[in-house]
C-alpha cells in the first residue's frame, strides 16, 4: 500500500539572492611599528602614491585606525593576511556603503 502526501510543496518564488556587499579592510594603530614603516607598507603592498601611503598612515597614527582597502571578501581575507605577514594589527568588516 502506497502513501499519498495530502499536500504537494509548490515553491512559487525564486530564493532571494543578497549580492556580496564590499568589504573593508582597517589598520589599526599598534605600538610596535614605527610610521615610516606602515607607509611603506602600504605603498609597497597596495602600490599606493607615497602620497596617498602616507595620508592612510597618518589616519592610522592620528584616528587609531583607517580603511586602507576596500573589495570582495575573498580579497579583502587575502589582505588582512597579507597585513598580519608585514606585522600590522589588521580587520576587515562590511562596508556600511554596501
Amino acid at each position: 500500500m502506497s502513501v499519498q502526501p495530502s499536500e504537494s510543496l509548490v515553491l512559487d518564488h525564486e530564493p532571494a539572492t543578497v549580492p556580496d556587499s564590499p568589504w573593508i579592510l582597517l589598520v589599526w594603530n599598534d605600538p610596535v611599528n614605527l610610521m615610516n614603516y606602515v607607509e611603506w607598507v602600504f605603498h609597497s603592498y597596495f602600490a599606493y602614491p607615497r602620497e596617498q601611503a602616507h595620508r592612510l598612515m597618518l589616519a592610522v597614527h592620528q584616528d587609531g585606525k583607517a580603511v586602507v582597502a576596500t573589495g570582495s571578501r575573498e580579497k579583502i581575507e587575502f589582505d588582512v593576511q597579507a597585513m598580519h605577514n608585514y606585522g600590522l594589527w589588521a580587520t576587515m568588516q562590511r562596508s556600511e556603503e554596501g
